[in-house]
């Protein structure tokens, strides 16, 4: 599979201005991000980079140039382990870290992951908010989909707590494959991993529990299809957007028959529960 390393220069250099480029980047196809010196490089499959897909950025005053060269193979463990990836523990109960660590922190939920070129380290915000409520939650025996579910880090926690059955579906060929690696990484059972969107949904269910850390923009498109796949007492949990953007999404999911139940932020971040 051939990629394209993208090095994008933001003026002014944020977190916040990379944060948003990089969910845009993440809407035009871009797989994995590495902060570096001015701003943020990133890589995408040649089949799928669209130029006329990053040209839109939606904040002010806000200066992005990029170049782009094919990115060379890499071994993608060993870059993650050295640009980005680091053990990280959650609310002292969930430690995410992957082969090559050691001297790993001690939990109750010890997953292992190699991330490759896919999102879902634990590290972002949006991810780390999904582990919170899946660890403030009972999940016994509860049927569970993770929709765009990335390295399936959430399904296989939600497995180690109890969860069962769990689906776990991504748009991406590598993000299922890495699902796969990382779920027998974990030896735990139980987790049916695929390929698809929100269409492959007719038919399954109903689930007890959904989850789906996407994007904004995925979210409002297809809530009324995971809505399809929940019955009285199904809780949905969603992030991948910013706090502002929870007004859309709550009235998307009330006008689909959903119930908020709460909100919880970090780094002007959100994740929402909502029930049906």
């Amino acid at each position: 599979m051939k990629y394209f390393e993208f090095t994008f220069h933001t003026s002014p250099c944020t977190e916040t201005v990379n944060d948003v480029l990089a969910a845009v980047l993440g809407e035009a196809g871009f797989e994995s991000f590495v902060e570096s010196e001015g701003g943020l490089t990133a890589y995408i499959q040649q089949a799928l980079c669209d130029e006329n897909a990053i040209t839109e950025f939606p904040l002010p005053d806000t200066e992005i140039t990029y170049t782009y060269v094919e990115a060379e193979d890499k071994d993608w463990n060993e870059e993650w382990e050295k640009n980005f990836f680091q053990p990280i523990v959650i609310d002292n109960r969930c430690v995410i870290h992957s082969t090559f660590h050691k001297d790993v922190p001690q939990a109750t939920y010890d997953i292992v992951i190699n991330p490759q070129m896919a999102f879902g380290t634990g590290h972002h915000e949006t991810t780390s908010l999904i582990i919170g409520e899946l660890l403030d939650n009972e999940l016994k025996d509860k049927s569970l989909l993770d929709m765009g579910c990335g390295t399936s880090i959430l399904a296989i926690l939600a497995r180690m707590r109890g969860a069962r059955p769990c689906i776990a579906i991504d748009i991406d060929e590598w993000c299922v494959r890495n699902s796969i690696e990382n779920i027998e990484l974990n030896h735990v059972d139980d987790i049916a991993v695929s390929q698809g969107d929100a269409s492959s949904l007719v038919g399954k269910g109903p689930f007890d529990i959904i989850i789906a850390n996407i994007n904004r923009n995925i979210l409002l498109n297809d809530m009324k299809q995971y809505v399809a796949c929940m019955h009285p007492g199904s809780e949905l949990y969603m992030s991948g957007f910013y706090v502002d953007d929870i007004p859309f999404i709550r009235r998307e999911a009330e006008k689909n028959g959903l119930t908020f139940v709460h909100h919880k932020e970090k780094n002007r971040w959100a994740a929402v529960k909502f029930t049906y």
